[in-house]
């Protein structure tokens, strides 16, 4: 196991009580967005995080190398960076590499090296698909090579986060230099697990990203039964089973939108009596330990898609809202009536109640 001595919480606390911020848009039309729009949004909730954590996922971001692996990895030194890089060109072919351009006068904590690499699969092993490769790699990376962690390694998309206020982050990477149509955004406190550059929402495998806000008590029992479908869960949060439990129920064992959520946010058994659906009561066996006890509320993403959920009680806050093609999920209202002060439409969804957006082409895909 990895030692994050170097990179822990810096304030020593152990467990602290409050509410992250969580924000998000989909662009429908396929349009690009400044991050600037994503960072005003969530720098507005501040109060809800205290400068341990903050964090963007974006897609669309690179349209030059839209068809190779964007993958962002965190090094502790110069030497874990040759080291990682040395085990990159054993397995990619590296379309290219750099130091992603960072403002070092941001206000950010002990920040560490921080690379992208595009890169294309060379060859895949017998028996696995191109997406199982990538998330096996950079499963192997963040728990067998010394100080290096990846941050994202879908196509198209890439992930920044580290210890800072989100507005900090957002001005460490320079994210008013990048457009996408899709972001989210995450700020952070720290409740039970350490506050790390690594440990900072989102969590991404392959191209899914999930910024949360709450607190997941079956932590545990999730990662033991992702263990068990080959997940190495080692980044020290509860979030993280979250975006690998989304990776296996939708990539892998192909579930609809809303049969997942009725596993990670389960309907009560009464309720499942009492409609007698035969469906939920199966997939509330099958899948027990990927049931998400606690409070939580979740922004998952992925290319071309953006969904939310709160646990099935609704114990944090959620609000969406429409203006045009864009859909708008968040923590607070006001986040999303500063960047949109004008909406079609804005609604609370109920707890366990599934919102999606997708782009217009998606849709369609989908319809047919």
């Amino acid at each position: 196991m990895k030692d994050l001595g170097a990179i822990s919480n810096p304030y020593n606390e152990h467990k602290v009580v409050s509410n992250c911020s969580i924000f998000g848009f989909i662009n429908r039309n396929g349009s690009p967005v400044s991050g600037s729009v994503a960072a005003g949004a969530i720098a507005l909730m501040r109060n809800r995080s205290n400068g341990l954590g903050g964090g963007f996922a974006a897609y669309g971001i690179y349209p030059g190398n839209a068809d190779d692996y964007a993958m962002h990895i965190m090094f502790l030194t110069k030497e874990n960076r040759l080291d990682g890089e040395k085990y990159l060109r054993e397995r990619f072919d590296v379309v290219g590499g750099e130091e992603m351009p960072v403002n070092r006068a941001a206000d950010v904590m002990a920040p560490p090296l921080v690379w992208r690499y595009f890169l294309k699969v060379r060859e895949i092993p017998a028996g696995c698909s191109e997406e199982d490769y990538i998330a096996t790699v950079s499963m192997e990376i963040n728990t067998t090579l010394e100080g290096a962690f990846v941050f994202s390694c879908g196509k198209d998309m890439g992930v920044f986060k580290g210890v800072g206020y989100p507005e900090a982050i957002a001005d460490y990477f320079k994210l008013d230099d990048y457009s996408g149509y899709l972001w989210t955004a995450h700020g952070r406190f720290p409740t039970n697990s350490q506050a790390w550059w690594g440990g900072a929402h989102p969590f991404g495998l392959i191209d899914w990203t999930v910024v949360h806000n709450g607190e997941i008590s079956s932590y545990g029992t999730n990662k033991r039964f992702l263990e068990m479908h080959g997940y190495d869960c080692s980044l020290y949060t509860d979030t993280e089973v979250i975006c690998y439990a989304a990776d296996l129920l939708l990539r892998r064992h192909g579930l609809s939108y809303e049969e997942a959520a009725s596993v990670l946010a389960a309907p009560f058994w009464n309720e499942i009596d009492a409609a007698a659906n035969e469906k939920a009561a199966i997939l509330r066996q099958v899948y027990a330990g990927l049931l998400l006890n606690g409070p939580f509320a979740i922004i998952l993403a992925r290319r071309g898609e953006m969904i939310g959920l709160t646990d099935r009680i609704r114990l944090r806050p959620l609000t969406a809202a429409e203006n045009g093609d864009i859909l708008y999920i968040s923590s607070e209202e006001s986040a999303i009536r500063l960047v949109s002060p004008k909406l079609d439409r804005v609604w609370t969804p109920r707890g366990g109640e599934l919102i999606v957006g997708r782009l217009e082409e998606r849709t369609k895909e989908r319809a047919a």
